[in-house]
């Protein structure tokens, strides 16, 4: 069946089932509804204010589901659970809506958990940072920065690859022999990446990378010990007092959490615009634009780039410019805003450390296919940016910022770089990394253009060693 009779007759089936299925069900006692409401409430969800409906009911149902060995079974046996499922929930919780509400909730609600299948319960854990399918039985998770296998199965490779087509078909994207390659976003936000032969010969495989429904704040990446609180504090002065920063690391090094934490410091009276490949940034500010790219679609039209945004936020009025991540063309017009005006702007970029971040911005600004000398590309590198900051993740799953470095300039062709801090490494302790947050005694150049600003510097955050612990 081809993709779209199958989500034509997935959607008919829904408003048949959401509203014949509630319509014809018979009510039980109240004693067997509150058994139900018992069965399936986690200990989690009483915190009624922290979850909506929709995701209360979800994690309910997944429940539901699981205890009744349904994970895995076909639509149509879903289809009705969660009919049945639905109508004592609404009841016990005293939610008036009306026929046609009814049935678009479970309509909703079905669309959610046939999405993604067996994966399900996972896409439910807030542990789970990323889903990683091999093949149909071999199901790896992230959870608090380590790597482990799950019991989670798919039936087969044609089980695998309707869910990987479900997922394509909603956001009007295909996937096939043709197309064998995608990059998807679900409705949440998480960002999804399949593969289907010829590109992996070996079958289907899925990588879902997940975003957390709220943001970690600067206070609470210092109490996991991400950094110091000397670290924190000029970070924090950096940001506010609009020097240009770039955040480096690994893929899954937590670079986008960093960089949220980090906009916490930026005035709110300041007009931000945001640019991002898929939608992850979380911030506090009310004058806040949010700017995202797009692929091309079935017919190869439709496609925004990331550097196309970038310029377009240029006329946008902005205060600050921040880039969830450079990764191509776009480096050159950054660079140019930051060197023109646009002061406090924030990227990150994939790299191993601070110098190979600035080996990358230069060959990415190759890529916009000006032809530019390296040296007129390296002072344009060195003009703009101030501060880089490194964060890596540990062997025991912890991210920690291994590096802030300044940029002080040129000497002859190569970008001169500084440490202000960096985390000193002592060793692996029952499976925990050792070591602690010092600061090289350096203090930034940065320092004199923060106090023309007006601002205040604690001399302690570069002297003092031995506080300055993880």
């Amino acid at each position: 069946m081809s993709q779209g009779t199958d989500a034509e007759a997935l959607r008919q089936r829904l408003r048949r089932s959401g509203g014949d299925a509630i319509q014809s069900w018979k009510r039980p006692t109240k004693s067997a509804r509150s058994d139900t409401v018992a069965k399936t409430t986690r200990p989690e969800q009483t915190n009624r204010g922290s979850l909506t409906l929709k995701g209360e009911l979800q994690a309910r149902l997944l429940d539901e589901i699981s205890t009744r060995g349904l994970i895995g079974a076909d639509d149509d046996e879903i289809v009705e659970a969660v009919a049945e499922f639905v109508e004592p929930i609404l009841e016990e919780e005293d939610l008036a809506l009306n026929q046609a509400e009814r049935g678009r909730l479970v309509e909703e609600l079905v669309e959610e958990t046939l999405g993604v299948g067996p994966l399900a319960p996972l896409m439910a854990d807030p542990a789970v940072t990323d889903i990683l399918v091999n093949s149909p039985d071999v199901v790896y998770v992230e959870r608090f920065g380590r790597i482990e296998r799950t019991g989670v199965r798919f039936r087969d490779d044609a089980h695998l690859l309707r869910v990987i087509e479900r997922i394509a078909a909603r956001v009007g994207r295909r996937i096939d022999a043709a197309e064998p390659m995608a990059d998807l976003r679900l409705p949440d936000g998480s960002r999804v990446n399949a593969t289907i032969p010829p590109a992996s010969p070996d079958g289907p495989t899925l990588s879902i990378r997940r975003f957390g429904r709220r943001r970690l704040r600067a206070r609470e990446l210092e109490a996991s010990g991400t950094l110091s609180a000397n670290m924190a504090a000029f970070l924090a002065t950096v940001v506010q007092h609009r020097q240009n920063l770039l955040i480096s690391g690994g893929t899954g090094a937590g670079k986008s959490t960093l960089l949220g934490a980090l906009a916490e410091s930026i005035p709110t009276d300041e007009r931000v615009v945001t640019i991002e490949d898929t939608l992850e940034l979380i911030l506090d500010h009310q004058n806040w634009i949010r700017l995202e790219a797009r692929p091309a679609n079935i017919e190869g039209r439709g496609r925004i780039t990331t550097r196309s945004l970038v310029r377009n936020s240029l006329r946008m009025r902005p205060d600050r410019v921040i880039v969830g991540e450079v990764r191509g063309g776009e480096a050159l017009d950054m660079l140019q805003a930051m060197n023109t005006g646009h002061d406090g702007s924030l990227s990150t970029v994939h790299a191993n450390s601070p110098r190979d971040a600035l080996s990358r911005l230069e060959t990415m600004v190759l890529m916009a296919g000006v032809d530019l000398p390296s040296r007129s590309i390296r002072e344009q590198i060195a003009s703009a940016l101030d501060v880089i900051v490194h964060i890596e993740r540990f062997e025991d799953g912890v991210r920690r910022i291994s590096r802030i470095s300044e940029i002080t300039g040129l000497e002859g062709d190569v970008p001169l770089l500084q440490d202000i801090f960096r985390f000193e490494r002592r060793g692996l302790d029952d499976g925990k990394v050792s070591g602690e947050f010092v600061s090289t005694g350096i203090v930034p150049r940065c320092v004199e253009k923060i106090r023309q600003r007006g601002a205040e510097i604690d001399p302690n955050w570069f002297r003092n060693r031995r506080e300055l612990r993880p």
